[in-house]
């Protein structure tokens, strides 16, 4: 008979059985095993010797009873803590007398996971068992203790051992005694518990290990709970040593269950990444679980699509998502990740899927190959992988089917048992529902960019005040897509309004407040509002929509939103800003000196009641205005002073393309996806000449009118825009005359070219002009409705003093 002792994987068998030996030693050991209520549960004839009571006196009482006083707190505390303790304690004999005692108590965990108690004591001197040797220990009648126990001499050679541990050894006990462990569990898998053996006489103190035996005849190895412990005479020296242990396999099993769910429930859904989860998931599986896992999941995931209907029948497709496999040589039998996997309805996976269970089959099983048949490609990967068993798990959360996971087992020489079943599918669960979680907030996350994208300027429009170039980079974090934007605007006149903005919060609210918010100020741009009243304007639509929102329980938070809006002229190279909330703009002059903009700060947008502040500035020609969001300069871990400097140093650069700017300060501010939207607008600006401006000032009289006609010819001949000439000269007639007639003095009329051609009259009236329907006899009221036939557009803005009435006049081809 043999047996095997495996540790870290290593297997030992004895050669052959071992010698003949002969002890000196004439000392016994009373044992007896107490439950940890302190009951007693087994006893030996040493202890019978020892205090003279019969096995059947005292099974089942209190150990408490046998002692003459309490034990010492110390003591106490000690067997509280389930550690072992040694000392002497007055014991009562059954005839009466009190006997010191020298008792070792040392834990041992029982079958049932409770905790059990092995006292052990020296049995003084005494007549020996018959025969020429002496033993060590007389002959004990262990059958009854539940535990393995064998006990050895200070040469570590067996002098006496129980049933249960013989049959664990595989060798019955009369072959055990006189030799050492190491005769028939030879070196070197037993050095350590020969080295443990010497320790434990040497000094004197117990030693507890775990290790995993297989025993002889068995297929399956067990976990051993192991107790190396010291056995002392009454004066506390030590005479030998004991071993005792007990079969913890399914404690220890359990443990290791419980252990790999919490790490599982650590470590999965880390993130909200769908493909991230599903690696987590994978990860944890491989090695403790199986040698080699894939996670296939279905394709409306990756789509970002609402799930279909009932569990999938039928060809299912899925893709696979993750895959871990604990050699690199399995790893490489196995899909790519991203690859498209095709399951017939005959196949084990598209079975579980469509049955909504789990499922374990062998490699030989029909099923199994019936799949491979269909399939010659996965039955070599198969082969290749060397797998002998094999788990199906399908993955279901909030009754969704999203895909399934496939676990292999190939080195592990055990195939998935019931509980290993369970252990995945709870594993699986928890994963089923950070992946739906990921899922929900992808789709979530698509619908708010599509959202977004929609609202936003795909292209900036083409005009003649700056050049302009853009980034907008949604965050890369949890919180979602943001409501940042940016708009460039043209204007009369041939200006430009530049615009960036935030709104507060995160997901499909904040891209739909965006989008309402860059209407509005198009809106009131249109009506060429300056920046200061045009954020009043806009404050007035903030409160506005958080009203709405108050008053819907299903819009959650307040709204609110800052914006920096500028109007820049290319003729008066002036530029008039005002800011609600928001960073100021960086200012880079031609010659490359950046600086922020000394801009008044003013509230948030939606708090109302407070004024905004405008500014204006002249910029020359080929400066740099450059517009952002507050996620460029934000950072964790950074002051907002720091961020400031490092953008103001990133656009202190030589002058370059706008587009290769604007790469080179996110690629410098944010050298990892940012936490928070940022919209980036840089815009150089362009000067409008003397060669392409013309104006004139105009007395108010009704003469003047003619003039200003020839006046306009002969500027459009100079530019070479004859075909212009009629349809030039009507409109500025009419402006003129209403200017003269309605208006007040001084009057100005002025022509843009660049592009297109704009016609402009200014005077100091408060009058706006408006259409209206001339009837028959009316001898007015024709006049701006012939200016509407024949320009593009035309409109009324406000100055300071007075109004300015425009006309953008198409040019001949």
């Amino acid at each position: 008979m043999n047996m095997s002792l495996q540790d870290n994987g290593a297997g030992i068998r004895p050669d052959g059985p071992p010698g003949p030996y002969t002890t000196t030693s004439t000392t016994a050991v009373a044992v007896a095993i107490a439950d940890e209520r302190g009951v007693i549960t087994g006893w030996s004839e040493e202890a019978r010797s020892l205090l003279g009571y019969a096995s059947g006196e005292v099974v089942s009482r209190s150990a408490a009873d046998l002692l003459v006083s309490h034990l010492p707190s110390s003591a106490l505390r000690r067997l509280a803590e389930r550690a072992p303790w040694y000392g002497v304690v007055p014991a009562r004999h059954r005839d009466g007398r009190t006997v010191e005692v020298a008792v070792r108590a040392c834990p041992c965990p029982g079958g049932d996971g409770r905790t059990q108690w092995v006292l052990t004591s020296p049995v003084p001197d005494g007549p020996g068992p018959s025969g020429d040797e002496g033993t060590l220990l007389r002959e004990l009648t262990l059958a009854q203790l539940p535990v393995a126990v064998a006990f050895y001499d200070r040469d570590n050679r067996v002098v006496g051992a129980n049933d249960v541990i013989a049959r664990t050894v595989g060798l019955p006990e009369e072959q055990l005694r006189g030799h050492r462990l190491m005769d028939f569990l030879p070196s070197p898998a037993y050095d350590e518990f020969a080295e443990l053996q010497d320790q434990v006489v040497r000094t004197g103190q117990p030693v507890h290990v775990v290790r995993y035996f297989r025993a002889s005849g068995e297929s399956r190895g067990r976990f051993w709970s192991v107790f190396l412990s010291p056995l002392k005479n009454h004066l506390g020296q030590v005479q030998g040593s004991s071993i005792a242990l007990l079969d913890i396999t399914e404690q220890h099993l359990a443990r290791q269950r419980l252990l790999l769910v919490n790490e599982a429930g650590n470590r999965i859904g880390s993130t909200l990444d769908v493909a991230r989860t599903a690696q987590e998931l994978a990860d944890v599986i491989v090695p403790r679980l199986a040698d080699y896992a894939s996670v296939d999941l279905l394709e409306f995931i990756h789509r970002g699509k609402e799930p279909p209907d009932g569990p999938p029948r039928g060809p299912i497709t899925m893709r696979r998502t993750a895959r871990q496999a604990d050699t690199d040589a399995l790893l490489g039998t196995m899909l790519r990740l991203g690859s498209e996997v095709e399951y017939p309805a005959s196949a084990p996976t598209a079975e579980c899927l469509a049955t909504g269970r789990s499922a374990v089959y062998e490699v030989k099983d029909s099923s199994m190959a019936r799949w491979t048949a269909q399939d010659p490609e996965r039955a070599t990967r198969i082969l290749l992988s060397e797998a002998h068993s094999v788990m199906v798990v399908p993955m279901r959360a909030r009754g969704v089917t999203l895909g399934s996971v496939f676990l292999g087992r190939t080195r592990h020489p055990e195939t998935f048992q019931q509980d290993d079943v369970l252990l995945a599918e709870e594993i699986t669960a928890r994963a089923a529902v950070c992946i739906d979680n990921a899922r929900r907030y992808t789709r979530e996350r698509i619908t708010a960019m599509t959202l977004q994208r929609s609202l936003l300027p795909e292209t900036l429009p083409c005009q003649p005040a700056v050049e302009a170039a853009f980034r907008y980079l949604p965050a890369g974090g949890r919180a979602g897509v943001g409501g940042d934007w940016f708009d460039v605007i043209p204007l009369s006149g041939a200006r430009v309004a530049l615009v960036v903005g935030d709104v507060v919060g995160h997901g499909v609210p904040a891209s739909a407040t965006m989008g309402r918010l860059r209407t509005a100020v198009r809106t009131l741009a249109d009506i060429d509002l300056p920046p200061d009243e045009l954020l009043t304007h806009l404050d007035d639509v903030v409160i506005r929509l958080a009203s709405e929102a108050a008053a819907d329980a299903d819009i959650a938070g307040d709204i609110g939103a800052t914006c920096l809006y500028a109007v820049y002229d290319p003729v008066s190279r002036r530029c008039s800003l005002a800011r609600a909330g928001h960073p100021p703009p960086v200012v880079v002059s031609p010659d490359g000196e950046a600086s922020f903009l000394d801009l008044p700060a003013s509230p948030p947008l939606g708090l109302g009641g407070l004024p905004f502040e405008a500014c204006e500035v002249e910029l020359p020609e080929g400066s740099l205005l450059a517009l952002y969001t507050d996620g460029l300069i934000e950072a964790r871990g950074h002051g907002i002073d720091e961020r400031l400097g490092a953008l103001r140093r990133a656009f202190a650069r030589p002058a370059q393309a706008l587009d290769t700017l604007c790469d080179d300060v996110l690629a410098t501010l944010l050298p990892a996806p940012p936490d928070d939207d940022v919209a980036l607008l840089v815009a150089r600006t362009r000067v409008l000449g003397a060669g392409q401006v013309a104006t004139w000032s105009l007395p108010s009289e009704p003469v003047v009118v003619a003039r200003a006609r020839k006046q306009v010819t002969d500027q459009l001949t100079a530019w070479g825009l004859d075909e212009s000439a009629f349809i030039t000269e009507l409109v500025v007639s009419e402006l003129v005359t209403n200017a003269i007639r309605y208006g007040r003095p001084p009057i100005q009329l002025r022509l843009i070219h660049d592009g297109s051609l704009v016609c402009e009259v200014s005077d100091a009236g408060s009058t706006s002009p408006h259409l209206r329907r001339a009837r028959s006899f009316d001898e007015g009221g024709r006049g701006l409705l012939l200016v509407a036939q024949f320009a593009w557009h035309w409109g009324t803005r406000r100055a300071g003093r007075g109004k300015t009435i425009w006309a953008e006049i198409p040019l001949a081809v």
